[in-house]
């Protein structure tokens, strides 16, 4: 069977709080973040950072105005000293119900 017959290969990623899209082709930044997005929040995690890079901020605008329309996202932000402006500090929507 010829290599590009074969099935693409699935690669697993731990997810921590930090996702770095570097090594992403532009096409799949979609899809990358909104599948970290979910995969944070299975795991719990809230308080998130995506690392997009700064260059002329194509990319920062494709992850913000994802993040903009996920119903997930309390709200998102530079990420200051984690980052500066190549990265978006990202708080998810807890879960957690305070009784009354």
């Amino acid at each position: 069977m010829a290599s590009e017959d074969r099935p693409p290969e699935i690669i697993e990623i731990e997810i921590t709080d930090t996702l770095d899209l570097h090594s992403f082709p532009p096409q799949q930044i979609g899809d990358v973040v909104e599948s970290f997005l979910e995969a944070a929040l299975e795991k719990g995690l809230v308080r998130l950072r995506i690392i997009h890079g700064k260059g002329i901020g194509v990319q920062r605008q494709r992850v913000r105005s994802l993040l903009a329309r996920h119903p997930r996202v309390e709200s998102y932000s530079d990420a200051g000293d984690a980052g500066g402006w190549g990265a978006t500090t990202v708080i998810l929507k807890s879960d957690i119900v305070a009784e009354p």
